[in-house]
């Protein structure tokens, strides 16, 4: 008789979470739905597969970085800037890729890279976690949670999965990031002071062979739908080897696929005026860059020579 009492209330107490995990949950998402902090409508919008033709991927120096709206009057062709804040490794790009193919097949992927993406870290897929909401979605983007050992968590509990993201949403409800944003870009404001010229003297970290698998995945799923993709790597106000990107310029290579590195060439690196700190431009910077590399990317897609 205790025996049965006692599975009848730990069967209640699981029901009782359950339920409450499930309508937290709910809860949540709607949250998220209508959020207008940096990330939440950015995911909501990749996950719905905005229709435009250039979709532009990374994290926040892709956010901050490229201006949808010149790029579009330069190359005649629709932009939307899919950069997310904090999603520095090849983890969560390639799970964006694959919630933005369940509903859209862009003409053009621009990567922003950084030399984290193929490099060994001690937490590689920490900010995996940002895309936890959208688990079940689609298998392979859920392999990635697979990979890290998320994934059973994650069907678990609906609450935990946004457990990264939860003060954003929330915060978001009061404040709106998104007043001056243009098809996803949301621009840098100008600092009070101006980042002075760094150098980066660390060697290049050993590649990731998962990493580089995954990285590889990207771009044949580009390949198999017919994407064109283009790697970049925008200013930084930091100096650095010109090994510093060798493993992601091999990669490129490899593939045939086009990278354009304005970092390594030291681009604006006269110019601490256009920076915010050392690895953002604001706005003013953002313009002057997005103008120079609409021409890089239009003759690219053109089959141009390049002009440098």
């Amino acid at each position: 008789m205790e025996t049965r009492r006692t599975l009848y209330s730990l069967l209640c107490i699981l029901l009782l979470w359950w339920g409450c995990d499930r309508v937290g949950g709910w809860l949540m998402w709607q949250l998220s739905l209508r959020s207008h902090d940096t990330t939440s409508p950015k995911l909501h919008c990749i996950a719905k597969g905005v229709p435009e033709e250039v979709v532009l991927m990374g994290t926040s120096r892709c956010n901050g970085h490229y201006v949808p709206s010149i790029l579009r009057d330069s190359l005649g062709m629709s932009v939307f800037n899919a950069g997310v804040d904090g999603s520095d490794n090849i983890y969560s790009q390639y799970i964006a890729l694959r919630l933005l193919l369940r509903h859209h097949t862009p003409k053009v992927v621009c990567l922003e890279l950084e030399s984290s993406f193929l490099e060994k870290e001690d937490d590689a897929f920490s900010t995996t976690s940002f895309f936890a909401p959208f688990v079940g979605t689609d298998a392979h983007a859920d392999s990635i949670f697979w990979l890290a050992g998320t994934l059973w968590r994650y069907r678990l509990s609906h609450l935990y999965r946004f457990n990264a993201k939860a003060l954003p949403i929330i915060t978001g409800q009061l404040r709106n990031y998104w007043q001056n944003e243009d098809q996803g870009y949301i621009p840098n404001p100008e600092p009070a002071v101006f980042p002075h010229l760094q150098q980066l003297s660390e060697a290049p970290q050993p590649v990731d062979s998962l990493k580089l698998q995954v990285l590889e995945r990207f771009i044949g799923d580009c390949r198999e739908r017919g994407i064109t993709l283009v790697f970049t790597i925008s200013p930084a106000f930091y100096t650095v080897q010109p090994s510093h990107y060798a493993a992601l310029r091999l990669v490129a290579r490899r593939h045939a696929v086009p990278l354009f590195d304005y970092h390594t060439q030291g681009l604006y690196q006269e110019h601490p005026e256009l920076f915010r700190d050392i690895n953002h431009l604001w706005d003013r910077g953002a313009r002057l860059y997005t103008s120079l590399f609409a021409g890089d990317l239009r003759r690219v897609l053109r089959r141009e020579p390049p002009v440098r």
